[in-house]
Formats: C-alpha cells, sequence, structure tokens
C-alpha cells in the first residue's frame, strides 16, 4: 500500500511539474502545408497532453538504441508515456542494415494489437509501395528519419510526422566553420565524417554542410564515411593523420567527434585540430563544456519524442493537432549551453533504456 502511495505521489508531481512547465511552453515549429518540399516553418507553443481517455496501446519500432541520440529519443518517449498512463512496447532493429528486422518488428506490432504505431525507419524509402504490407490499418506516425510522403502507400499510412530537416542541421555547422574562415581570410583544410554513406541523415547533412561553405576559405581535403561506431571512426582519424597532417579541422557526426577527442590527445594534436559535430550527444555535450569541441547544434532528441507521442494520442483521441512538426534546431557553443536546451535533447546520464511502460511505470 506504501508503495502505491509513493507511486501515486510521484505521477502527481510529475504532472503537477509538466503542468507548471506548460505556462512556459516551448516553441517548435509546424509545417504547411504539411509534407511538402515546399512546405513553410510556423512557430507554435508546444503544450503536450497530461491525461488521455483510455490506456492507449503504442508500438514504437528505433533503427538502434546503440547510442545516446537514440537513447535520449527513448527518454523522452518513456516520460510521457509515463504522464499520460498508457501502455508503450519500444523494439529497435539492432542497426541501419536491419531492414528485414524492423519489417518483423512492424509485424509484432500489429499482432500486439496497438493503436498507434511509432516509425524511426531505417530507410527513407525502403517502405515505398509497402508499408501496410506490415502495419494494416493501423495509424502511423513517423520520428526523426526522414519517410518518403510523396509514395501513395506511405501517404495513406502515416498520419503526421515530427523531425527535423537534417540538410540544416549539416548546414548550421558550415555555416558557424564558414564565419570563422570567410572569404579572403586564408585557408584552413577540413576533414569531414558525416557517418554511414547510405543511411540515416547524412546524406542531407552533408548537402547543407558542403552548401554553407560556399564562398568561405574551407577547403575539404578529405571525405570519409562508415558507420556511427567508435571503432570505425577511430580508424578513419588515425588514417587522416597519416593522410593529412596538416588538417585544421575534423567535422562530423557525434561519434566521430567524441572519438576525435582522444585521438587527438593521443597524438599530442589538441592544440593544432579543432572539433565540431553536427548533432548533439552526451560525449559531445562534455567535449562542448570542457572547451574540446568547438560546435554543436541540437535537434532536441528528448522533445522530439515527446512530441511523436502526444502526436499520436491527440490522433487517437480526435483533439487538435498539428501535423508536420519539428523542434527548433539550438546552436550550441562551449559560451552557450542553456539548461533547458540540455534538458529537451538528452536524457539523464544514468538512464538505460525502457523497453515497456504501462500504467505511470516502467513494466517488465
Amino acid at each position: 500500500m506504501l508503495i502505491i502511495m509513493l507511486k501515486k505521489s510521484i505521477i502527481s508531481f510529475l504532472l503537477l511539474f509538466f503542468t507548471l512547465n506548460s505556462a512556459f511552453a516551448r516553441e517548435i515549429n509546424t509545417y504547411k502545408p504539411p509534407f511538402k518540399h515546399e512546405r513553410q516553418p510556423q512557430s507554435i507553443p508546444f503544450k503536450p497532453l497530461l491525461s488521455v481517455s483510455k490506456p492507449w496501446k503504442i508500438c514504437a519500432v528505433y533503427p538502434h538504441l546503440k547510442d545516446s541520440y537514440w537513447l535520449s529519443i527513448n527518454y523522452g518517449m518513456v516520460e510521457q508515456a509515463k504522464i499520460l498512463g498508457i501502455t508503450l512496447k519500444v523494439l529497435e532493429a539492432g542497426g541501419y542494415p536491419e531492414l528485414d528486422k524492423q519489417k518483423g518488428q512492424l509485424q509484432y506490432c500489429k499482432k500486439w494489437g496497438a493503436d498507434a504505431i511509432i516509425l524511426g525507419t531505417v530507410d527513407r524509402t525502403a517502405y515505398n509501395g509497402i508499408l501496410s504490407q506490415f502495419t494494416g490499418d493501423i495509424p502511423v506516425f513517423s520520428m526523426t528519419n526522414d519517410i518518403d510522403m510523396s509514395d501513395p502507400d506511405i501517404k495513406m499510412h502515416i498520419k503526421a510526422k515530427v523531425g527535423v530537416d537534417w540538410y540544416y542541421m549539416g548546414k548550421q555547422a558550415g555555416v558557424f566553420l564558414a564565419q570563422r574562415h570567410p572569404k579572403g581570410s586564408g585557408t584552413v583544410k577540413v576533414a569531414w565524417l558525416p557517418g554511414p554513406k547510405q543511411r540515416g541523415g547524412t546524406k542531407p547533412v552533408n548537402s547543407g554542410f558542403l552548401d554553407a561553405l560556399q564562398n568561405s576559405d574551407i577547403e575539404v581535403v578529405s571525405t570519409l564515411w562508415a558507420d556511427n561506431s567508435k571503432e570505425l571512426q577511430r580508424n578513419l582519424i588515425q588514417q587522416l593523420f597519416t593522410e593529412h597532417p596538416d588538417i585544421n579541422y575534423i567535422v562530423g557526426g557525434a561519434v566521430a567527434a567524441e572519438v576525435a577527442i582522444s585521438e587527438l590527445r593521443t597524438n599530442h594534436k589538441t592544440d593544432d585540430v579543432k572539433i565540431i559535430s553536427t548533432y548533439l550527444s552526451h560525449g559531445v555535450y562534455r567535449g562542448l563544456r570542457r572547451g574540446k569541441i568547438l560546435f554543436s547544434p541540437t535537434d532536441k532528441m528528448a522533445q522530439q519524442a515527446q512530441m511523436s507521442v502526444d502526436q499520436a494520442v491527440r490522433y487517437l483521441e480526435n483533439k487538435p493537432m498539428e501535423f508536420d512538426l519539428a523542434p527548433k534546431i539550438q546552436p550550441l557553443t562551449p559560451e552557450y549551453l542553456p539548461r533547458e536546451v540540455i534538458t529537451d535533447s538528452l536524457s539523464p546520464a544514468e538512464y538505460r533504456p525502457v523497453f515497456n511502460v504501462e500504467n505511470h511505470d516502467v513494466a517488465h
């Protein structure tokens, strides 16, 4: 009885906290017309729901939970599910090459009786023409990773989406660098490590980054692609030191940026080479705080997941909703690390993945 009372007290506190917090609602972007290439952002306040009419069953499918980016998404989603009292089941494919496994997980969501599915796809076009084969008539909500909304089958079954355009994540990193080294200021050499070549958001990140460097004195002397594993990224950086010992910057995804810190220290290059990341992680945050990383944008992963759960529940409850949403991308530097932005972005340091939520608590 005491444990039940304590749980109810904690839930009441959380509800009170989020009720008070909603008075200072975060600004997010809604895009209109939704899902269109020429869509325009409009700034709106984000006030998530605090209650539901029934404990809806939501199944969330991720590409993986191998890094702190998706761990932070898991955290935001789990916390919102606990507040609402819905049932949440989380499945992760184990990596971007695991399309067949993710297809099977979507079928599992259907057999489980999900009221809605939140999909972080492993590939933008992998479900073209076939999504309904795995989800049936269950409403699907796209989260974080882009999906091809021009495909008729996807357009019919994806009811709404949450996620930033990663072109602008890459562009922000490029703009920061270009402003430091405008045309005529003297050539600097950059090594570019965007991540996996065929998966995730690296293609738009690459385009945005390179576009931002036009009319600057940045010379990209090497572009190296590899999956977001520390071992692979470490191999690339060691290769860079051999082939381009005179580079001035390493720019890349969070894993590359994290590895670069230790590799620069090992190779006694900490004063010679600067680091920029294209997205935030716990390691990048620590690097920013210590002044080891100069810049990183964040697309506020925890808030993004909270928004996706809220979007799915609003649809199920026939409540007013926006269909195409994104957090506001926030640039971060060692001198600018607002607490509310970090809270909207990263899970607590001690957080571990959660795969089941039921009745306001983690289910085992």
